[in-house]
């Protein structure tokens, strides 16, 4: 049970990297100071000082960054794969003792997935807001990803089970919305 609710927390936090890459590793690293979360052996360094400063610092970079019309695409183009990365880590960092083979193939699969899912919905409708506001709407759909990050982190770390159904939803509707986009544009 309790991997399962290691693997369901990460996925959790992994969206939530979808939206902003370090706003859940920030989560993580406060969690884990103050006791409330304990990370698998090996990623025991996002609770320690350097990592709570070093994620402060590139939350607040990422915040700034993304509230600057021109500067958002940009950083969709960095945080993609990076967003990827970091859903991996944190859902391996949920996963307590496993088999490593099993436990990385599921963080990448898992983790990795939903973050990339999440991310590119994110470019999706930026791109959409682009192209009807000419990037004025941007500065929203940059706040409301924010928003959404910080909620799924919290959500992720105090009621996983929801968090999970919540994501499974978010994932269903940008996945359909994907097709949808395909058959409307074949290439």
């Amino acid at each position: 049970m309790e991997t399962l609710l290691g693997l369901v927390i990460g996925i959790g936090l992994s969206a939530a990297c979808g939206f902003r890459v370090f706003v859940p590793l920030l989560g993580i690293s406060i969690a884990t100071m103050t006791g409330y979360l304990t990370l698998s052996p090996g990623f025991q360094w996002i609770g320690s000082w350097p990592a709570f400063v070093a994620f402060s610092t590139a939350t607040i970079l990422e915040m700034a960054a993304y509230s600057i019309p021109w500067l958002d695409h940009v950083m969709d183009m960095i945080t993609t794969p990076a967003a990827v990365v970091a859903g991996a880590m944190v859902t391996a960092s949920m996963i307590g003792e496993m088999n490593p083979l099993l436990k990385w193939s599921l963080a990448i699969i898992a983790g990795g997935g939903t973050a990339g899912l999440i991310q590119a919905g994110t470019v999706m409708l930026r791109g959409a807001s682009s192209a009807t506001t000419g990037g004025i709407g941007n500065v929203l759909v940059s706040a409301g990803e924010l928003i959404g990050s910080i909620l799924t982190t919290l959500l992720a770390l105090m009621i996983p089970f929801l968090c999970l159904v919540v994501v499974a939803i978010l994932l269903f509707f940008i996945i359909r919305r994907g097709i949808r986009s395909k058959d409307k544009h074949p290439a």
